[in-house]
């Protein structure tokens, strides 16, 4: 058997071992939306900290990090190792465990609903859901193009782009109208624990290859020396902490995320969980970002735009392994791809199509729309792929700073009763039209002082919510109560 049939032979029985596990779930799944998109709010430790861990270990990470340290060295591990790692964890607490408390005291499933009961106001829950849908079609995008370029790097062009991520695309539909939130936990536990174990994998046979950790950063040292020191013209302060913010606080809002702070089955659940968050981060970000920057010292010649890890494989591991580990990144992309599609489902049927289509909708039409909705979303951003409108590191943190926009509001409504529906709204909005005026005119600056216009967005999002609450009198139908009267 040639080397090509078995990396694809690799590929398509990890996809069909998936699937299985999909069609066991489907089995156990009821027709609710509450169980399709929630599994009835059951999750243990283990299952939720793999599910989140693997629904955010997408192709931005897998790829356009160990790329970022190729070309800039390995301090993007401080980005999204040390800082991501720790800010999410304390947004964990500070978003996820109260979200927690108000879905289970009022049984939200998604963040509109929530907004829209606390502050009566069904245009509200459509504006938040409209944003995230539109923030969440690139990034799903971002993992159609990470599927398409890995297989074809893995089998030197004979799955070219298209096929490849128009198979991934096909894979995650099929799987997502199956699985619903339970099937797709379960393999996130599995893709989670392989793509951990494979990374470390590579790593170790890499560097058997070249003589250990010290020969690889002899190399890089006598090639690169720049990136054995912090700093840089790279890695600004402005730049470190515009990135960090915008991305952990991004996460914190990213629908599929954002879901999983309402599934826990306990409090102490929740808790473990955020606790032992920043050491599963860091467990994969640092051996996969220094591969990136060792490869820069082996003397890896990555073209713009190519994938480092792959090319790095193909020289120091055999075929198969090879496969393996892209097999890994397969995962984390579709891992990532299966929840943001549920998530965005959940988003279409009860924030804009309940409301303001068919209110009295049965539940196994909800459930229905929101399966088929999963198969259109996914069939659109892979057409949009194909046209691959950047790189995933400017495609990933576009899609970042757009979700973060929303954080400040959110959490400064979370935890001040003096929040107004006019505040809140105005908040979101203002921040949303800067960041998009910012992104999409190139008129516009991108950058102000050396800080992103993600985080000054946030800043006048931040601004706008307060002042405007100041000023403004609660509307009718506002209800402090149901952030505010819980049990803990």
């Amino acid at each position: 058997m040639n080397a090509l049939a078995v990396q694809v032979g690799i590929i398509v029985g990890y996809l069909v071992l998936v699937l299985v596990i999909g069609v066991a779930a489907y089995r156990l799944t009821d027709r609710t939306a509450e169980d399709y998109y929630l599994a009835s709010r059951t999750f243990g430790t283990v299952v939720l900290l793999f599910t989140t861990f693997a629904t955010l270990l997408s192709a931005f990470t897998f790829f356009a990090g160990p790329n970022i340290a190729y070309r800039e060295g390995p301090e993007w591990i401080l980005v999204m190792g040390v800082m991501d790692g720790i800010i999410f964890a304390v947004l964990w607490y500070l978003v996820g465990y109260k979200q927690w408390l108000i879905g289970r005291e009022h049984g939200y499933v998604t963040l509109g609903e929530m907004l829209g009961d606390r502050f009566g106001s069904s245009g509200l829950r459509a504006l938040v859901a409209g944003i995230s849908l539109f923030w969440l079609f690139p990034y799903v995008m971002l993992q159609q193009m990470g599927a398409g370029t890995a297989l074809a790097a893995l089998t030197d062009g004979a799955i070219p782009y298209w096929a490849g991520a128009g198979l991934i695309t096909l894979f995650m539909i099929v799987y997502v109208v199956l699985a619903g939130m339970r099937g797709v936990a379960w393999t996130d536990t599995l893709q989670g624990a392989f793509m951990l174990g494979m990374v470390w994998l590579a790593l170790a046979w890499v560097l058997l290859a070249v003589g250990g950790p010290a020969a690889a950063t002899r190399e890089l040292a006598a090639t690169r020396p720049e990136f054995l020191a912090l700093g840089g013209d790279y890695y600004t302060p402005a730049f470190v902490v515009t990135q960090a913010v915008s991305i952990a606080f991004g996460v914190a809002m990213f629908p599929q995320v954002n879901q999983r702070f309402f599934v826990a089955r306990s409090r102490t659940v929740l808790k473990r969980t955020f606790a032992l968050w920043p050491v599963l981060v860091l467990v994969l970000f640092v051996p996969a970002f220094m591969l990136g920057a060792w490869a820069r010292g082996l003397g890896i010649e990555a073209q713009e735009g190519a994938n480092v890890l792959p090319l790095l494989l193909a020289e120091y591991t055999p075929g198969w392994f090879a496969a393996l580990v892209i097999a890994g990144a397969v995962a984390a992309m579709m891992s990532t791809s299966d929840s943001m599609l549920l998530s965005g489902s959940s988003y279409f049927t009860r924030d804009l199509y309940r409301p303001f289509v068919n209110p009295e909708t049965s539940a196994r039409r909800e459930d229905l729309l929101g399966r088929i909705g999963v198969a259109v979303f996914a069939a659109l951003a892979f057409l949009a792929s194909l046209q691959r409108p950047g790189t995933l590191l400017e495609v990933g943190a576009t899609a970042f700073g757009g979700f973060a926009q929303l954080a400040l509001p959110v959490i400064v409504a979370l935890y001040w009763t003096g929040t107004t529906r006019a505040g809140i709204a105005a908040g979101i909005a203002a921040s949303q039209a800067f960041y998009l005026a910012s992104v999409f005119l190139p008129a516009l600056p991108m950058a102000y002082g050396g800080w992103g216009a993600s985080l000054v967005g946030m800043a006048v999002g931040l601004v706008l919510t307060v002042g405007v609450s100041r000023f403004t009198a609660p509307a009718n139908g506002e209800d402090t109560t149901i952030y505010f009267d819980l049990a803990d």
